[in-house]
């Protein structure tokens, strides 16, 4: 057994370790910039070539200061007697994924079958380790709801709603491609490359894969939640700022209505000081204070 790892291969460099004749979709591929084309990520797979296995991994690693999950592409080609890795840099900058399981599962000569396993169970452990940080963040979120501004909430419940969403895709498909494995459908030779103790061990995974998509609809549950409450927050402040408004315009209203009379022409029966100042004023300031009794009896302020 033979594990070549390689980083941001060129085309020559991936030639070079790949075994005969692998198709040039594969290759091209292999040495294709990770997330190329403004930001797309490759959508996880295993399929079987033939002679050879290909596979497309994206493992997850949250960043908290940044509030996203980020995505390290892994590819892989493997026979009975050669794994050939291949890391790519992320655009946004960071680090390509480490395959530490991989460097523990070669110096034990572990076969080529379980060098794939081992890099897949640690892909799923990497989405696993996220449903915490992610839960994390959604406990903030609500914690959060009644100090920042409305328009801040929404951002961040629209941001963790896309993470949740890319998440979903990611885990469905490196499930759906374990399972392919675990029904026997992708192999190389007869039992030759995942016999039948690999296939157990996908098993597995598989079922750590299954318990995370459980996982992420809980967090997304949680986080319609959050939305739910957030969005009867701002009713119920609507609500009050109306019923301010309210307030404002009855005890405008009464004054208006004192002051509109007092205006009216009538034939010199309010010429005096007392009727045109005195009386209205005492009205006034009479009915606003009855008002505002009134509300704050009624608790309306």
């Amino acid at each position: 057994m033979r594990w070549t790892d390689l980083v941001d291969p060129s085309l020559e460099e991936a030639l070079a370790a790949l075994p005969a004749h692998v198709d040039p979709e594969v290759v091209e591929t292999l040495a294709s910039l990770a997330d190329a084309g403004a930001g797309r990520r490759p959508r996880p797979l295993i399929e079987s070539h033939g002679p050879y296995v290909f596979g497309v991994l994206m493992a997850a690693q949250p960043l908290p200061d940044e509030d996203r999950i980020a995505y390290r592409e892994v590819d892989f080609v493997v026979t009975p007697s050669l794994v050939v890795t291949v890391r790519k840099t992320p655009h946004d900058g960071g680090a390509p994924y480490e395959p530490t399981g991989l460097h523990h599962a070669a110096a034990e000569s572990a076969s080529t079958g379980a060098l794939v396993h081992r890099l897949v169970d640690d892909v799923a452990d990497s989405y696993l380790s996220s449903i915490d940080e992610i839960y994390g963040e959604i406990e903030e979120l609500e914690d959060a709801i009644d100090e920042w501004h409305p328009r801040r909430v929404r951002e961040r419940i629209s941001s963790y709603r896309h993470e949740l969403l890319d998440a979903r895709r990611m885990v469905s498909a490196t499930r759906g491609a374990v399972r392919s494995i675990v029904d026997g459908r992708i192999e190389v030779g007869d039992g030759a490359l995942f016999p039948p103790e690999i296939e157990l061990r996908f098993a597995e995974t598989y079922e750590t894969l299954v318990r995370v998509a459980d996982e992420l609809d809980i967090a997304r549950d949680l986080l319609a939640g959050v939305r739910d409450h957030h969005q009867s927050k701002i009713a119920e402040e609507q609500g009050d700022i109306a019923k301010k408004l309210t307030v404002v315009a009855s005890l405008v209203l009464v004054p208006s209505l004192i002051v509109g009379f007092f205006g009216q022409n009538f034939d010199s029966a309010f010429d005096d000081d007392y009727w045109r100042i005195g009386v209205s004023v005492g009205l006034i300031l009479a009915t606003t204070f009855a008002q505002l009794v009134l509300y704050r009896w009624r608790r309306w302020i």
